[in-house]
């Protein structure tokens, strides 16, 4: 019986027999090797599926994932589009994926991911080279493919562990399946941390090179895509050399993988790269966009740090500007009067010139910066001459004009080396030593026809976290509630020509002969409204209100605004030691401005979440629109008295600086001068300036009648009306001009109240024309 036919019979034996003997050993541990290799991974495929099948239903839900929604941080702008302030943890700007460029995607991939359209979430060919690489190499090569950090990213801990590793990839499995390509790409292009709080590549792009991300170039594309690797290490304002290395990376991958040319890849390396300063936001910006940030916080919580939220203020960033200037070079200037006060403190500098650095950082930590007025410590002091060192470690030098108060620093605190001092550098460049002014200031302007807020400034450089002074807080009034006071006697029957009271001798009212006493006379001379308005003297208001009587005055006020808490007595009315804001008193006059109606000062015009869906718009309200809370005669009659008491009281300065006959204003002060106030509008503006002493102390003779306060109402004004025609206020029904005097149709100078007192004072008789015309 013949044997069965062996497996190794036919063709595939004489093969077998045709190789050489030598080399029939190899082919047989190849074989062995194969089947164990396909054993083991068999057994790799088997167990992977059973760690799946186990581990999948315990996989977080992808509901944050599928639903993305990005924590934005809330975004003040200027009503011309300017950004102002940003507040939240992450800084980040959504874009889709259509509008990030494409070279950026292509950067991305070719370093991070250069097989992400082809892998289902774990790319084995990169698994299998890293592996072969780690075995030879000292340093480990990663992995990770854009799924896999995008699962870390949101659901994993930060550890490096095999249990990690392993959820990351069935993570980046079960996202595949749920998530498109285009998804998971844009979703990791805005949610992956870049550094210096920048979270997604079109926050990176504004941080770094401060524009958008669709302005990037090559160059500038392959030096953000080289951060998530690490970007911290790798961050182009600590680091630039590494940034730099790690962009020639990215180019030469982008090269290989055949996405530019090596003409391209040569002139992005060869590309200088600028990057912007620190300091993303002018010093004007900062003080409104907090108290911008104030209101919205109050509405939504601490939700409005991650909604999104686009806040729109009435202010145009021209105008904040000027009257941030505006504050700032008149407080300094006041400073500049003052005696130098001598360094704010002393530190022990270290011999050796390489510790010095440190120890001045040290040092002045307890001496923040305020705006432009720098805190140093002198390094080096000789006549003529003084060194100083900057808290960044720079060097600077003082000289001639620039130490114009050293000669009158304290002798218990000279300028010697280690002393804390205070220095600026003018717009010509040159370096000054200077010092904290003891005096803070506030301006704020509105649009009186609808109450849209036009500048803002709290304060000189404000604190972080200090009082802002426009509407918190609140001042003496002092005798800047005075022309609401006349405005409470027109509606009572007294006129222009009404008589306050009589004086010895002519009238001296404030800017006629400023400076000087007036000779002694035996006569007495009357002194009328429109003059009393001018000279705004404390006891003269106090007789006026006694006269209208206290309640009804007070009732009176609070059609502007005003609450008084006193007591309704002549006495304490006019005092001045109601408390008000530079807010209200612009709110009150603003009522004058517009022909009597009462408008709300708006700040926020718009407030948009990050879709731009409006969440709520304040638009604008005609006069007519709002309550009505004093007659239009009243407020015409009031505004040309104070239009002539500007003339009067400020030689015609207020006027004639601006070159505007449309102008009127009037000073405030406190019986000790220790707040100076001057308000004045225009029919298209009203501006309120504010200086006081910080903390309150007497100002002295010389800061009485606004003289702190009148440079920056002015300075910002100049500005505010720069293209502005001049607007005189329609004449309303009811009012008579008689010589040059405006008065109400029923109260003229025949039919209204002659005078507070029935008669003058005993004295010599009075000439018939002792009562004075209209001008």
């Amino acid at each position: 019986m013949s044997a069965p036919p062996s497996v190794a019979t036919g063709p595939a034996r004489r093969w077998w027999h045709a190789v050489p003997a030598g080399m029939r050993g190899v082919l047989r541990v190849v074989s062995v090797g194969l089947a164990a290799g396909a054993a083991l991974l068999a057994s790799a495929t088997m167990l992977a599926g059973i760690c799946y099948a186990v581990a999948y239903p315990h996989l977080p839900d992808l509901g944050e994932l599928t639903d993305y929604r990005p924590r934005l941080p809330m975004r003040v702008y200027a009503a011309d589009g300017v950004l102002l302030g940003e507040y939240g943890e992450e800084r980040r700007h959504f874009l889709s994926l259509d509008e990030i460029p494409q070279v950026m995607q292509d950067a991305l991939l070719s370093v991070e991911d250069a097989r992400f359209h082809q892998h289902g979430g774990i790319d084995f060919l990169r698994v299998l080279g890293a592996s072969l690489h780690n075995l030879v190499a000292p340093l480990s090569q990663g992995a990770s493919t854009i799924t896999m950090q995008l699962a870390r990213n949101f659901y994993l801990p930060t550890e490096k562990t095999f249990t990690r590793k392993l959820y990351e990839a069935m993570l980046a499995l079960k996202i595949e399946s749920q998530l498109g390509k285009r998804q998971i790409l844009e979703t990791y292009m805005n949610q992956i941390y870049l550094g210096q709080r920048a979270y997604g590549f079109a926050a990176a792009s504004e941080i770094y090179f401060g524009k958008p991300l669709q302005d990037v170039t090559l160059a500038e594309a392959a030096l953000l895509a080289g951060l998530p690797q690490s970007p911290s290490r790798l961050d182009p304002l600590v680091n630039p050399q590494r940034a730099k290395a790690r962009q020639l990376v990215v180019l030469e991958r982008m090269y290989r993988n055949g996405i530019i040319t090596r003409e391209q890849r040569d002139a992005a390396g060869a590309e200088p790269l600028h990057y912007r300063a620190r300091e993303q936001l002018p010093p004007y910006a900062r003080p409104l966009a907090e108290t911008a940030r104030r209101i919205v916080v109050r509405q939504y919580g601490s939700e409005a740090y991650t909604r999104g939220l686009n806040v729109h203020l009435t202010v145009t960033s021209s105008e904040q500007e000027a009257a941030y200037r505006a504050v700032r070079e008149a407080v300094l200037a006041h400073e500049r009067g003052r005696p130098y006060r001598g360094p704010e403190g002393e530190v022990r500098l270290p011999d050796d010139p390489e510790a010095v650095d440190e120890r001045v950082a040290e040092a002045l930590r307890a001496h923040p910066d305020r705006g432009e007025l720098l805190a140093a410590v002198v390094l080096e002091a000789q006549p003529g001459r003084l060194q100083v060192m900057l808290r960044d470690g720079t060097t600077v030098t003082l000289g001639g004009p620039g130490l114009a108060l050293a000669p009158h620093a304290a002798t218990s605190t000279p300028l010697r080396r280690g002393a804390i001092v205070r220095v600026w550098q003018s717009q010509a460049g040159a370096w000054q030593l200077t010092q904290l002014p003891r005096v803070e200031a506030a301006l704020v302007a509105l649009d009186p026809r609808d109450g849209a807020v036009r500048a803002w400034v709290g304060g000189f450089a404000p604190r972080p976290g200090a009082e802002e002074r426009v509407a918190q807080g609140g001042r003496e009034a002092g005798t800047s509630l005075a022309p609401f006071i006349y405005a409470a006697a027109l509606e009572q029957g007294h006129t222009a020509s009404t008589v306050v009271e009589w004086r010895p001798g002519a009238p001296e009212v404030a800017g006629q002969g400023e400076g000087t006493v007036p000779e002694a006379r035996n006569d007495v001379a009357p002194l009328v409204l429109r003059q009393a308005l001018a000279a705004a003297q404390p006891e003269t208001t106090r007789r006026l209100v006694e006269a209208l009587g206290p309640d009804q005055v007070q009732a009176w006020l609070r059609r502007f605004g005003f609450d008084p808490a006193s007591p309704p007595d002549g006495a304490s009315m006019t005092a001045g030691t109601e408390a008000i804001t530079p807010l209200q008193l612009a709110s009150a006059h603003a009522v004058l401005a517009n022909g009597g109606y009462r408008v709300r000062p708006v700040l926020v015009r718009r407030l948009t979440d990050a879709d731009g869906r409006v969440l709520k718009e304040t638009l604008p309200r005609l006069p007519g629109d709002s309550a009505r809370v004093i007659d239009a005669r009243n407020a015409f009659v009031i505004t040309r008295l104070l239009h002539e008491a500007s003339r009067m009281n400020f030689g015609g300065r207020a006027g004639r600086w601006l070159h505007r006959p449309d102008v009127q204003g009037h000073a405030g002060s406190t019986r000790d001068g220790g707040d100076a106030w001057f308000a004045g509008f225009q029919p298209g503006v009203v501006a309120v300036a504010w200086v006081g002493d910080e903390p309150p102390r007497p100002h002295g003779e010389r800061d009485a009648h606004g003289k702190p306060s009148l440079p920056i109402w002015l300075d910002y004004m100049r500005f505010a009306l720069r293209d502005t025609p001049v607007m005189r206020p329609a004449v309303p029904d009811g009012v008579v001009n008689i010589d040059g005097q405006w008065y109400y149709r029923e109260y003229t100078p025949d039919s209204g109240i002659r005078s507070l007192d029935p008669a003058p004072p005993a004295g010599p008789s009075l000439p018939a024309d002792s009562l004075p015309s209209g001008e």
